[in-house]
């Protein structure tokens, strides 16, 4: 390669990386694999290397890199929040190693070898022991204050333990805020329910809720996070890293259990291939393994470059990524009316499961990775759950593909379609089956008005019957409705009417997220309901009035005020209010709080009560209810019949009891 040659590529690199790493930090929407981004830096670097000349001091080698959104105020960082040079291959890290012991001249090192969490970086700000601030990594200098939001995590102390050291003076601690996979795919359950697009993997899931402007969102959102390094201290200097590690845990901190002490780089290399061989067990996304030298003495000998520390690396897994062909891109409608475009692909198996669809978001998603039907397509499974396209192979394109476009009308409808915002969304509201068929099955759904038995199905061919426009009419329903309808029979019928009836009375909380409301899910659901009592007052509450409610923010209450406001809306809430619905809320009865901190699982059959008795019960007990097992749960109450949640349970060694135990726990005989 010639330098002119040379200079052209370098510009094109630090232009792309550029883009990428605005993407990534800033919009959170990565458009590559971390591997392909890799290798564009890498090659930067390469040539960077080989024309020094070339390298100039704005260029991504040379900073850490990201931009900063406008909506939050910056903060600078107590001290630079470098990143980790990644690396790919073995001999690559044997390389580091010898590097950091010919760098030291000594024959072995001990080094530190932990998960790497693909999740947001932060940095979290103590002064004398009390927790004053919390920002992104932004720009690595400066970055986005978002302390309201890192608050509602309950892995972050607010106040350091006094068992640990050094609580006096200002300490700055770097973690990694994550959602576990378990919450992620709760997470992604819901949004799906209510007609909204889901996160693609859990690190955007991460991301977007710590930046959300609403902390009531965030704190519905169950994010954990892991403190890995002591970035400022007073009055303490730390000998090693794991040194380091006791201190941060004795100080209250989530930290990571599975890091482990390695005399030399042997050690850390096997612990690569075991954790990647046990990803899959995990409960959080980790894409490789930090390498860090232990001792603290030797980091400050081997020093730093612009980038990156000279005595720690990443050493990446292989992405699990797969190739194949875009057979057609389809247009699905939400509950909201929202447009999601959907690319239909030739099977291929990722990672053990077979993948034939994949979400592309938005019609700017498409456009920008400029996804056609013929394309030839790398896609992975994002966070192992939700198939994505990565990026396209443009050099396998056949001719005559045509760009996509987003249909401007409803494929449903054929209703109008406007944008709004980065979406295309249905005018047609619940006039269109699609709409009317999400809020339908929502309103029905367990977790809402509860009325078994009304599942998809049954929904969809009372909507084609016509004999459902909108959410009152399912309490019009009589026998002789459900008699035309394809699996009721007469005792069938039976359980259905009486199932309709027993759901009229739904607690306050699921009532109204039944309803539908953006932005109301179980935990803004249940302050509205603990703050009003009754849904009359609640109808009556300005946006102004809402935000005064711990937890409720402007996004919130605006959604509320503005459902409640809409005369189509009241219009439905009185037909439901003259069938019978009436939403009752018990408040919880003060006086000890026997399961207080406790987040509790039920499985298998109870025999005195039913399963949402049990749940409200615990609640009222000061318990948070799980759906699924991981390490956050704390107790497991299993009845006859209870499976596989119940061998996690005794796998993770937590606490498991009976129906009995569980009632004499609370208080009751």
């Amino acid at each position: 390669m010639t330098r002119a040659e040379a200079r052209k590529r370098v510009e094109t690199l630090a232009r792309e990386i550029r883009e990428h790493d605005h993407r990534y930090y800033v919009l959170d929407r990565p458009a590559i694999s971390d591997a392909a981004y890799d290798r564009l830096f890498r090659e930067l670097q390469a040539l960077e290397e080989q024309f020094p000349d070339l390298r100039a001091p704005d260029s991504p080698t040379q900073r850490v890199g990201g931009a900063l959104r406008e909506a939050f105020k910056k903060v600078r960082h107590v001290r630079p929040m470098r990143s980790l040079d990644s690396l790919m291959e073995k001999d690559e890290v044997l390389e580091f190693d010898a590097r950091v012991r010919k760098g030291l001249e000594v024959e072995e090192v001990t080094y530190v070898a932990e998960p790497k969490f693909d999740g947001l970086s932060v940095e979290l700000v103590y002064e004398d022991g009390v927790l004053q601030r919390g920002s992104t990594r932004g720009d690595g200098e400066t970055g986005e204050d978002i302390t309201e939001n890192l608050r509602t995590i309950r892995a972050v102390p607010l106040r350091l333990h006094e068992d640990g050291r050094a609580v006096k003076g200002v300490i700055a601690v770097r973690g990694e805020a994550l959602m576990p996979l378990s919450e992620f795919e709760a997470l992604n359950r819901r949004l799906i329910e209510q007609g909204e697009e889901p996160f693609a993997n859990p690190r955007n899931a991460a991301a977007g809720t710590v930046r959300q402007l609403d902390p009531g969102i965030t704190a519905a959102r169950r994010l954990d996070l892991y403190a890995y390094d002591v970035m400022h201290v007073e009055g303490l200097r730390f000998k090693t890293q794991t040194e380091m590690a006791e201190a941060l845990r004795g100080w209250g901190f989530h930290v990571e259990k599975r890091a482990r002490h390695c005399a030399g780089i042997e050690p850390a290399l096997a612990f690569h291939a075991d954790l990647e061989a046990r990803r899959d067990t995990l409960d959080y996304e980790v894409d490789g393994v930090v390498v860090k030298v232990d001792r603290c003495d030797w980091q400050e000998l081997l020093g730093m470059r612009s980038r990156s520390p000279r005595w720690a690396v990443a050493f990446k897994f292989p992405p699990r990524i797969e190739v194949t062909k875009v057979l057609d891109i389809v247009v699905q409608v939400g509950r909201t009316g929202k447009l999601t475009p959907v690319a239909s692909l030739q099977p291929v198996d990722v990672s053990g499961v077979t993948v034939s669809r994949a979400t592309l978001h938005n019609e700017d998603e498409v456009l920008r990775k400029d996804v056609r039907v013929g394309d030839t397509v790398r896609v992975r499974r994002a966070g192992d759950v939700i198939p994505e396209v990565v990026e396209v192979l443009t050099e396998k394109r056949p001719r005559g593909t045509k760009a996509f476009a987003m249909p401007s009308k409803c494929p449903v409808c054929a209703a109008p379609v406007e944008r709004e915002g980065a979406y295309h969304v249905c005018t047609n509201g619940l006039s269109c089956p699609a709409q009317l068929e999400g809020h339908v099955i929502h309103f029905a759904a367990r977790g809402a008005m509860d009325v078994a038995g009304l599942g998809a199905k049954t929904v969809i061919q009372l909507i084609e019957q016509g004999l459902v426009r909108n959410l009152a009419d399912v309490y019009q329903l009589t026998p002789i409705d459900f008699a035309g309808l394809e699996g009721f029979a007469e005792k069938s019928i039976e359980n259905m009417m009486a199932a309709l009836e027993a759901s009229k009375k739904p607690r306050l909380d699921r009532f109204l997220v039944a309803l539908g409301i953006e932005h109301v899910g179980e935990t803004v659901a249940r302050l509205l309901a603990e703050h009003y009592g009754a849904v009359a007052k609640l109808m009556e509450a300005d946006a102004e009035e809402l935000q005064q409610i711990h937890g409720i923010g402007p996004e919130v209450a605006e959604s509320v005020a503005h459902f409640f406001a809409s005369a189509r809306n009241r219009k439905v809430l009185d037909r439901l209010f003259e069938a019978g619905v009436r939403p009752v809320h018990e408040k919880r009865a003060k006086g000890p709080q026997p399961l207080a901190g406790q987040v509790v699982v039920f499985t298998g059959g109870l025999e005195r009560l039913t399963r949402p008795e049990a749940q409200k019960k615990a609640e009222d007990a000061g318990a948070r209810i799980a759906s699924a097992i991981s390490k956050r749960v704390t107790l497991v109450v299993a009845g006859p019949g209870a499976g596989s949640k119940l061998d996690e349970a005794k796998k993770l060694k937590i606490e498991v009891i009976d129906e009995a135990a569980f009632l004499k726990r609370i208080g009751e005989k």
